[in-house]
């Protein structure tokens, strides 16, 4: 009951400052959110103890995990994991984070995994990740009726990017540092919903992104955009856990492994692609 107490109580303190501060000093639902996980966080270094899977997860990043038209969480990430936690016994609770929170939000224990189209490369060592499960490319998504049809033509154009994405790391590697320099500006966005409202209405020239983002973007939302035909970078999408907890993410992988192998992960695949994406060997 103390404990119960203690957290509604963080969280009522976290609400209240929201509602009595100045215009300029209020605080975002992100940072509600994250004041009531701390609380959780400090009652228990972990969240496996209780019986739950607890996955981090951009709500903004459709098909991996973004809320749909019916207000749930979905995506094909989503489902994966929720299946993955049925295996394991575990209940499965999606947690919707600030991309740049990630790492803060692992650390903390307010969430198990980073499972949200999360790319390896150049991550390789901040992690316990699992075994790699899909491929992926980043690219460069533009208006149809725009005059840009290679990389070599955003010179001088503006580029838009998802902080602190695998997009933006992409762009900082030096195979691709002439590249973003020919830029007149590469800013930053907090989540590829604004950058595509951004494009659309002509704010900018181009979006860097993750293909099968921008794909499913551009299908689904009837967008008159299309992907300039070079990538600009691959990878491959794992999940992430906090650095040496091999433990759960053994089991995870134990568990994606027998999706493979009894064809589940095709069938969830087929559901989103249309096709079967995942590389984990059956």
């Amino acid at each position: 009951m103390k404990k119960a107490m203690a957290l509604g109580l963080a969280v009522l303190m976290a609400a209240t400052f929201v509602g009595c501060g100045s215009s300029a000093e209020k605080v975002s639902e992100e940072k509600v959110s994250t004041a009531a996980s701390e609380a959780v966080a400090s009652e228990s270094a972990t969240t496996a103890d209780s019986g739950k899977f607890v996955v981090g997860f951009d709500q903004d990043f459709p098909p991996m995990g973004f809320k749909g038209d019916d207000g749930e969480f979905t995506g094909f990430d989503l489902e994966l994991a929720a299946e993955a936690a049925k295996r394991m016994g575990k209940e499965v609770v999606f947690q919707p984070i600030a991309w740049d929170s990630k790492d803060a939000e692992l650390a903390a224990g307010t969430i198990d995994c980073i499972w949200n189209g999360f790319t390896i490369s150049g991550r390789e060592n901040d992690y316990t990740w699992s075994e790699a499960y899909m491929d992926n490319s980043q690219v460069f998504v533009v208006r149809n009726d725009s005059d840009i049809k290679t990389a070599a033509d955003l010179a001088g154009k503006v580029v838009e990017v998802q902080a602190d994405s695998s997009a933006e790391a992409a762009l900082k590697e030096e195979k691709n540092q002439e590249l973003a320099a020919s830029f007149g500006t590469l800013q930053t966005t907090p989540d590829y919903n604004t950058a595509m409202m951004d494009l659309d209405m002509g704010s900018v020239d181009a979006i860097a992104m993750d293909s099968t983002v921008a794909e499913y973007k551009i299908t689904s939302g009837g967008m008159d955009l299309r992907v300039l035909d070079e990538p600009f970078a691959s990878e491959q999408y794992g999940i992430g856990f906090k650095k040496g907890n091999t433990e759960l993410c053994e089991e995870v992988g134990a568990a994606m492994k027998d999706m493979a192998a009894d064809g589940t992960l095709a069938e969830i695949s087929n559901k989103w692609f249309g096709r079967d994406v995942t590389t984990i060997s059956k």
